[in-house]
């Protein structure tokens, strides 16, 4: 196999100085992404709060996001930016245009073959990835639910299916203007994506409801919102077509012969096929993960597979912006550099995971600090009330004990890519799966006991929640931490020196536990002021503190992240 490295290629990375912010620029990109993504998931709450409407919405998402993830971002990341990153630093620019286009051909046949099968067989795919929707209709019947989960799942998988397969296009595009170096666009297009589902909510609710912005916890009729959440699913269609097509001219004012086709005879195609199995193996256990976190959540009471949605947005918050966009950015250079310049590589490494465990650390602290304040400010409006508040929050710090591991091992994996080595991540994960969903059974039965109003000493209208969501959440902890540990294991085999900076990490949850006690203080003397303000003036002050005492210490790591903004002061 031939090393990503040029021949040129030397002790020190190339191009330092632009490299220092380009996960700036990424997590610009994803950041702006993500804030839409929570007023997305806001207007969603607000109509549905945590209740069987939004199991809804969670499940006929999560079937269609199984096929874009195993296709999408993860698996071209892996298999078609190290090929086409080399041949772009080789000069063979017509070489990567042609390469290019015929994986564009191969994905686009791949998704299309897909997408017509999900159509077909949506009330198959229903039925196995959420067994326990399919005795709605008696429930229905004795009054226990308002609606029938698992017919409203199926109707809606069939609208959506169609926008995976555009978004598996668009995740091609993002491997193109990644491996060039233009970062903020494909990581600001899914705001598109968010838009349109908002705007399918809110239009459809001036246009049915008398005065949508004022509804209370007591929420709407069952067949409004079930109006309601089809609206929403004709935007995620609309959205994602709008997603992939403002990437398209950028990218093709960056391509050189490009041209469609379904040849494995292109110079690098069979070679990114050698890579694409293992890594869709790979990505496939992780999407094994997180069905099974559905079929699970689908066994529990009402509302537990709806809580994990906006925990799971919380959680994915700093994994993208702080773990994504270090990988994303670093994947093309560590490709370049290569493992025969194994210093420069294990120098850019450790570097990369100072960086992201720099802004995870204070970001896995503040949720189990302030998660429940932060949970209120962005959801707590409409049929989203105290009972939903407190299990997102629980489920939250469930999944923020493992947020640290799972940041550093996007990282690693992205290293074994840059080293062509996608058989090790896609092994490494079937275990973290096979430890997640042992621990999770037994814990979301044993939580699935207790309510969260009565555990908790208050009286709560609506849904009765259960902690069952909780016993998921700690599953997919020690799921992480167990791979971040063989991960590393696996790639110190190969380099001996490589190390998880823990002195580091060590001073960064020093520095974030002390920044907890000003942030709280200022909870305390403002608690009465309406709770969005209170957010922002908490998890400010929390967020000032940390970096104060940062820069104090006199970590380089502000520097890589605030880059030249913070320069213009020295």
């Amino acid at each position: 196999m031939t090393d990503v490295a040029s021949e040129s290629s030397a002790e020190s990375p190339p191009e330092p100085a632009p490299r220092k912010s380009a996960a700036g620029t990424v997590a610009a990109g994803i950041f702006s992404s993500r804030i839409i993504g929570f007023v997305r998931e806001g207007a969603v709450t607000y109509f549905f709060g945590v209740s069987a409407f939004y199991d809804v919405f969670q499940a006929a998402l999560k079937g269609p996001n199984l096929l874009q993830n195993l296709l999408g971002e993860g698996t071209i990341s892996a298999a078609f930016i190290p090929v086409y990153s080399r041949l772009i630093e080789e000069g063979r620019r017509e070489e990567a245009g042609r390469f290019a286009g015929a994986i564009f051909g191969l994905l686009l046949a791949v998704a299309a073959g897909l997408v017509l099968l999900g159509i077909t067989f949506a009330e198959q795919l229903v039925t196995v990835l959420t067994p326990g929707f399919t005795d709605d209709a008696a429930k229905v019947a004795r009054g226990e639910l308002p609606i029938n989960r698992f017919t409203v799942t199926v109707q809606a998988v069939r609208i959506i299916f169609p926008m995976t397969g555009v978004l598996v296009l668009s995740a091609w595009a993002l491997g193109i203007l990644n491996s060039h170096r233009r970062f903020f666009l494909p990581y600001f297009a899914p705001v598109l994506w968010n838009v349109a589902i908002v705007g399918g909510l809110f239009g459809f609710a001036f246009w049915q409801i008398d005065d949508p912005l004022a509804l209370g916890e007591t929420g709407l009729p069952a067949e409004v919102l079930r109006q309601l959440l089809f609206a929403a699913f004709w935007g995620a269609l609309v959205g994602g077509a709008l997603q992939f097509l403002v990437q398209l001219p950028l990218v093709f004012g960056l391509l050189k012969g490009f041209r469609v086709s379904l040849s494995t005879k292109v110079t690098g195609v069979r070679e990114a096929v050698n890579a694409f199995g293992p890594v869709v193996a790979g990505r496939g256990v992780y999407q094994l993960s997180g069905y099974l976190d559905v079929l699970l959540a689908s066994l529990l009471a009402a509302g537990a597979l709806g809580a994990l949605r906006p925990a799971l947005m919380l959680y994915g918050l700093p994994v993208a912006l702080f773990g994504l966009s270090v990988a994303a950015s670093e994947l093309p250079e560590l490709a370049r550099v290569g493992a025969e310049a194994r210093q420069s590589f294990l120098t850019r490494l450790e570097r990369s995971m100072r960086q992201t465990l720099f802004l995870t650390v204070p970001s896995a602290i503040g949720y189990l600090g302030l998660g429940f304040l932060i949970v209120g400010a962005l959801f707590r409006r409409g049929a989203f009330g105290l009972n939903d508040n407190w299990l997102v929050y629980v489920v939250l710090a469930g999944y923020s004990l493992g947020l640290i591991a799972t940041t550093v091992s996007r990282l690693l994996q992205n290293a074994f890519y840059a080293l062509q080595d996608t058989k090790t991540p896609a092994k490494i994960a079937v275990l973290r799966v096979v430890v997640s969903g042992a621990l999770a059974v037994p814990l979301m039965f044993f939580f699935d006991r207790y309510a969260v109003s009565g555990t908790l000493g208050f009286t709560a209208e609506g849904t009765r929640l259960y902690f069952g969501a909780l016993g998921l959440a700690l599953g997919t902890t020690a799921g992480a931490w167990i791979e971040l540990w063989r991960l590393v294991r696996a790639l110190k085999t190969r380099m001996p020196a490589c190390h998880i900076p823990w002195a580091g990490m060590a001073k960064m949850a020093a520095l974030a536990t002390v920044a907890l006690a000003p942030a709280g203080l200022v909870w305390w003397l403002v608690a009465g002021w309406p709770v969005l303000v209170v957010a922002v003036l908490v998890v400010a002050t929390f967020a000032a503190a940390y970096l104060i005492l940062a820069r104090l210490l006199g970590f380089d790591e502000i520097d890589a992240w605030a880059g030249r903004f913070l320069q213009r002061f020295k």
